[in-house]
């Protein structure tokens, strides 16, 4: 049975949910994910706040719910946002707010959901989906694939690197401050994968934080801004909950910044997305990290995500032949032959010279740079000739995906 049949006999009706759906949206997502009112007055919220907050989200995003009757059974959000995937721009769907009522999970609703959404994205020209997986085996039936880690660190006061000097200062400053919204933006503009906040991403970045939560950022001795960090200090920890910076001397800066806590705190927590360990950095390595993976992505339109993706510049008119399977999207399901010439792709006719076979979630995950075609392939998730896998990782760029976000 193909989904249209599957549609066919679909008791339930799907539509797009407005500001008028707020109290079942908000109803739906309180209960999928436990939210109590206790979380909220913890968090500090009051009353309706959390309620209104979701206003945003309902006029912007892109929101297909199901409805029994007239109650919302299950929904599917797409905010859109602008990725950086290798210095190209991409508008992108990121999905949120899946959730399905217990009793009608295993009837469907969600993978149709999805598919909808997806062909909505196609449309809007959005190639490429990320999502924050609660599973991660369940997203990859439906060609996803995790493209990104977060690390989470534990430094003892012992331990934070003394030796970091930098000749600029750190300034605290409030949440709205421009440099702090500025210097994230520049961030976006010269990292793989970060994501440019808009104004509703920046709402859901502060929603869970505490009023005691601080910003600080490193200034150059010409007083321009090169680096910041978000903190809070709670039970002598200090939480880190973003630290960025534009060169070496900033997260020297930073680190100095520390240090200058190390009579008021005994532990240091953190996360990094940079795919890379933060002990080889540290003075005292003995720390303690854990690796997991953190944002699951999906190639919407491969032929729309290829038009706009870089490559090596200095490889030249080198073709592959891309297999595809997607057993969701029809669209990518084919052969896809793409000539990379000196940074630039393009489909193309001509005969390739290298083949390889392997999913959409597989594709995913190699052009995002989170695994190699050469690891991929030892792992039995590309088929070809070795020789063709290793000229495919020549051509294509190398760099892991930072992505802090969630929405």
């Amino acid at each position: 049975m193909n989904s249209t049949d599957k549609e066919e006999i679909f008791p339930y009706r799907i539509r797009d949910l407005t500001t008028n759906d707020i109290d079942q949206y908000n109803a739906l997502l309180r209960y999928a994910f436990q939210v109590t009112e206790q979380d909220l007055i913890n968090a500090g919220w009051q009353g309706d706040e959390i309620k209104q907050s979701k206003f945003p989200v309902l006029e912007r995003a892109d929101i297909l719910g199901c409805y029994d009757g007239e109650t919302l059974v299950s929904q599917f959000a797409v905010y859109p946002l602008n990725m950086n995937i290798y210095n190209e721009i991409y508008p992108i769907g990121f999905v949120t707010s899946v959730s399905t009522y217990p009793e009608y999970s295993g009837k469907g609703i969600m993978s149709i959901l999805m598919k909808k959404s997806l062909i909505r994205m196609r449309k809007k020209g959005q190639s490429l989906a990320l999502l924050y997986p609660y599973s991660i085996p369940l997203y990859r039936k439906y060609g996803w694939e995790i493209i990104s880690n977060k690390i989470s660190y534990s430094i003892k006061d012992r331990q934070i690197p003394s030796k970091s000097k930098a000749p600029g200062s750190v300034h605290r400053v409030n949440w709205e401050n421009e440099d702090f919204m500025n210097l994230h933006m520049q961030f976006a503009k010269q990292t793989h994968g970060c994501l440019f906040r808009n104004a509703l991403a920046w709402e859901e970045y502060w929603r869970w934080d505490y009023d005691d939560t601080v910003v600080a950022i490193y200034y150059s001795v010409e007083n321009k801004p090169l680096g910041y960090m978000v903190y809070l200090i709670r039970n002598d920890i200090m939480h880190i909950k973003e630290m960025i910076y534009l060169n070496r001397e900033a997260q020297k800066g930073l680190w100095e910044y520390i240090h200058a806590h190390d009579s008021m705190i005994d532990e240091v927590r953190g996360n990094t997305y940079f795919n890379e360990p933060v002990a080889f950095d540290m003075d005292d390595g003995d720390i303690k990290e854990t690796i997991r993976p953190y944002i699951m992505g999906r190639i919407v339109d491969i032929e729309e995500f290829f038009s706009h993706y870089r490559c090596d510049p200095l490889e030249k008119n080198v073709c592959i032949s891309f297999e595809i399977t997607d057993g969701i999207l029809d669209w990518n399901n084919r052969t896809f032959n793409i000539l990379f010439n000196e940074g630039h792709c393009s489909l193309t006719d001509q005969k390739a010279d290298y083949h390889v076979a392997l999913s959409i979630a597989t594709l995913t995950t190699l052009l995002l740079g989170y695994k190699t075609a050469i690891q991929l392939y030892r792992t039995e998730r590309i088929q070809g000739d070795e020789h063709s896998v290793r000229r495919l990782d020549d051509v294509i760029l190398h760099e892991a995906p930072y992505i802090s976000d969630y929405i």
